[in-house]
């Protein structure tokens, strides 16, 4: 064989072993750049996955220590009704890249009297568990481009604490203004007693309690009803200027919708009720003081609604709420209610409107509101129409049970509880 022949053959050979070599080269950095490009979506995927389960937690969490109130204990059925609402508000979120909701099975929900723990669940929490904690896990994210390299399924869990502070000002302050009848604390009111107040001429509050305006002379009925309606006001602290509102009949709807009873343009979509409607008014609660304990340990967790109907919840409180009204029952209560009837009101000087437009808030008091408006009369029928609170004390004493929202303030703070993440 010739020289060119054996040469060629020695080129040829050469070449075949170097694209050998390629082949392997690209076949290793083919391995190399799917782990690279698996692990950058998988562990972004995780990290996308721990945001979700995290975001669900502290929703977790700060809904359900709304419910942490008593003094000087929680109630024990504080504490089904404190899970049941984290857990609900868990449930709304969503995982795995918002395509799957967050079921029951995933959530933990344990109270402690303590941050260090040690942490039970509802039925075993002490009278002193301020705090809550919500735990999280979505057990199974699958892998993608890693099973190249051998990884498998993964897990993300993800916990929040929370608990009761003071805050910075009231935001879920009601336009409804206590009457003082003394200069200091606490001004003339008895906690647990019932106070009254009488419709007047177009339906102005007259009486121990009155409507007010928090922005005047601008506010009016439209403003007062997306209070009453919403959260109420944020940006009222005391010292604030408040004024006397107009005749604001219309604001019966709104009002009652607090209770579960919707007439004209309130739904229970728009305007969030109290997780129980049950009233009280002197036909079935003679006594006319200490309502608080039967309303959150019996009547709250079995979410009791206002009647089985209008007729019969009429009938239960000697009250005239129009038969066109529909009742919101037991279920809608427990999916869609809220802590909505035990409310923060200012405390004013309300003989200071005979002299001045407006009067400065005093104080904040924490009531119990006890029953709907009537539309068609008061109790009995043939009086004047009526309304009732029940005084609970000053929004700062210890454990007062007026939870609200708001933002969290500082050690020196002294505005209503609201729920704040401690971990």
């Amino acid at each position: 064989m010739s020289s060119p022949t054996l040469r060629r053959l020695a080129l040829q050979a050469g070449l075949g072993r170097e694209r050998g070599a390629v082949a392997i080269i690209v076949g290793l950095t083919m391995v190399v750049m799917i782990g690279a490009v698996g692990l950058a979506m998988d562990a972004g995927r995780l990290y996308i996955s721990k945001t979700e389960t995290q975001n669900a937690a502290d929703a977790c969490a700060l809904s359900a220590s709304l419910d942490l109130t008593g003094s000087p204990n929680i109630p024990a059925a504080q504490f089904a009704i404190a899970e049941n609402a984290g857990r609900a508000v868990a449930r709304r979120n969503r995982t795995n890249l918002q395509r799957t909701a967050v079921v029951d099975a995933e959530v933990t929900v344990q109270f402690s009297g303590s941050l260090n723990g040690p942490w039970t669940g509802a039925g075993g929490a002490a009278p002193d568990s301020r705090y809550v904690r919500c735990t999280i896990g979505e057990p199974t994210i699958a892998a993608t481009f890693m099973r190249v390299l051998g990884f498998n399924d993964s897990a993300v869990n993800s916990l929040a604490s929370a608990t009761l502070a003071p805050s910075q000002t009231n935001c879920a302050a009601m336009p409804v203004g206590l009457c003082a009848t003394t200069n200091t604390a606490p001004y003339g009111f008895v906690a647990g007693q019932w106070y009254v107040s009488l419709f007047g001429t177009g339906g102005q509050l007259t009486g121990s309690f009155g409507w007010l305006d928090f922005s005047p002379p601008a506010g009016g009925a439209n403003e007062l009803s997306a209070q009453i309606l919403g959260a109420g006001a944020c940006t009222v602290a005391t010292g604030s200027q408040v004024g006397q509102s107009g005749a604001v009949q219309s604001l019966a709807n709104d009002w009652n919708s607090r209770f579960g009873i919707y007439q004209g343009g309130p739904s229970v979509d728009a305007a969030i009720p109290d997780r129980s409607g049950y009233s009280y008014t002197p036909t079935n609660w003679p006594s006319q003081n200490n309502a608080l304990s039967n309303f959150v340990e019996v009547r709250r967790p079995a979410n009791a609604p206002y009647g089985t109907s209008v007729a019969n919840g009429n009938t239960i409180t000697g009250l005239r709420i129009s038969n066109g009204s529909r009742v919101a029952q037991a279920p809608e209560l427990a999916t869609r209610g809220a802590p909505r009837r035990i409310v923060p009101l200012p405390v004013i000087n309300c003989a200071g409107f005979a002299g001045s437009q407006t009067v400065p808030v005093m104080d904040w008091g924490c009531a119990l509101l006890l029953h709907p408006i009537s539309t068609r009369g008061g109790p009995g029928g043939g009086g004047p129409e009526q309304l009732r609170i029940e005084y609970l004390g000053l929004v700062t004493d210890a454990g007062s049970p007026c939870a609200t929202v708001g933002g969290v303030g500082n050690g020196s703070s002294t505005g209503p509880l609201v729920p704040a993440l401690v971990q």
